[in-house]
């Protein structure tokens, strides 16, 4: 792919190439459904504008340059030889247009996340991680596959102001201002899924938190990432796709 990075602003190239890391490293942790499910990420600015990955090309393929920028509509806005899957974009475009904080997106159809979503009990509080998703989670019902508008009121009042969603049987999915914050926060409740069900798989009676706990865990979680939130990891995250998988950033 030509290098986009000449071509956009140095907010947007930035955007990219956090982008196309967190495409790499969902795949590298083994989240990715081969070329389906999607992260978007809002283009700065008035316009409403997204990036979102090329339909077609493995997460781990996906370059910063290769994104696409597309419209509410995901419409092409710049030349690509990769098509957009419209129908791929429904839920995102649901959630930027109902969340003024969406910066980034992430929507994975993990084994372990759909496990819990088929649960009707959900996420349970039986993890340390668990505790951290467990204030600012919700859900939705399975209506089918998300091809249809009118399901995007119903989506959006169920998510409401929540960081996480778990879409009954179907998978996960966060929100966050910053790739960073979107993609830390689908490594903490994919973990907590991931948690509980190793744990349902021994089939002895768990032990629940406290459900005082759970109260105050925003300013908890503050501390414990030293004030610097998601970007006391992103970082090291992007050391190690420099060494593992480099590339994203072209």
């Amino acid at each position: 792919m030509p290098s986009m990075k000449d071509q956009v602003s140095p907010e947007e190239w930035k955007l990219r190439v956090d982008l196309a890391a967190a495409y790499r490293l969902v795949s590298l942790y083994g989240w990715s459904d081969l070329v389906f499910t999607h992260i978007s990420a809002r283009i700065p600015g008035p316009e409403h504008q997204f990036l979102i990955n090329p339909y077609g090309l493995l997460f781990e393929e996906i370059t910063a340059s290769s994104l696409i920028r597309i419209d509410q509509q995901a419409n092409k806005l710049h030349d690509s030889p990769y098509p957009v899957n419209p129908a791929g974009f429904t839920i995102h475009s649901c959630v930027h247009a109902a969340r003024e904080d969406a910066g980034c997106v992430v929507h994975t159809h993990s084994r372990a996340g759909i496990a819990v979503s088929a649960k009707k009990e959900g996420l349970l509080p039986i993890s340390q991680q668990s505790t951290f998703v467990l204030p600012s989670l919700a859900y939705h019902g399975y209506e089918g596959v998300a091809l249809r508008d009118d399901e995007k009121p119903r989506l959006a009042a169920d998510l409401g102001d929540a960081r996480f969603l778990i879409l009954r049987n179907h998978g996960l999915l966060t929100v966050g201002a910053s790739v960073a914050e979107a993609f830390l926060a689908m490594y903490t409740l994919e973990n907590a899924c991931r948690i509980q069900i190793d744990a349902q798989s021994g089939g002895s009676e768990l032990i629940h938190v406290d459900p005082r706990i759970l109260v105050g865990m925003a300013q908890v979680l503050k501390h414990v990432t030293a004030d610097q939130g998601a970007q006391i990891a992103w970082p090291a995250l992007l050391r190690r796709l420099d060494r593992e998988l480099p590339g994203y950033a072209d």
